[in-house]
């Protein structure tokens, strides 16, 4: 059940996967903005319905609610049914100048806020797990997890113009 991406010049990109059963599921997100989803039973020429498994659903689910983050300020909310429900957000955003050459120590971001920054990515280049001493320039885009009031409270104490 491995998922496949391949990015389609001028049309955008496709995911795709097989199921156990040997259906094939491919999600095509347009450069016009929309989504289309196709299935191919095993042995059939003609798309059609495929029968999921539950983990092949939330796979699925996974891509249709964002869960692969392409554009700038984008949230997806993770629910772990396994650990009592536990409901996590990961949200993506744009330093803005006034935070600029401040680091995450400075910043006492999951201090404040009780939030982690995951990841940060700058002139096409990604930082996962920066450390506390991590500078900050305009523009960086940055992974935040925590619960979503959590989130709220680092846009109003973090995120400030």
């Amino acid at each position: 059940m491995a998922l496949r991406s391949l990015n389609l010049p001028g049309v955008g990109t496709k995911y795709e996967f097989e199921t156990e059963k040997g259906d094939t599921v491919a999600i095509f997100f347009t450069k016009t903005g929309t989504i289309q989803m196709y299935t191919l039973q095993k042995g059939c020429h003609t798309p059609s319905a495929a029968e999921m498994t539950p983990v092949e659903a939330r796979r699925l689910g996974n891509i249709l609610t964002g869960a692969i983050i392409e554009a700038d300020q984008e949230s997806v909310e993770i629910a772990f049914s396994a650990l009592a429900d536990l409901r996590v957000t990961i949200h993506s955003y744009i330093i803005p100048r006034a935070i600029a050459g401040k680091t995450i120590e400075d910043l006492r971001i999951r201090a404040k806020t009780g939030t982690t920054v995951i990841a940060v990515s700058r002139n096409e280049r990604n930082i996962i797990n920066p450390p506390p001493s991590f500078v900050f320039e305009t523009g960086d885009a940055v992974l935040v997890i925590g619960e979503s009031d959590q989130l709220r409270l680092f846009e109003r104490e973090i995120m400030v113009d």
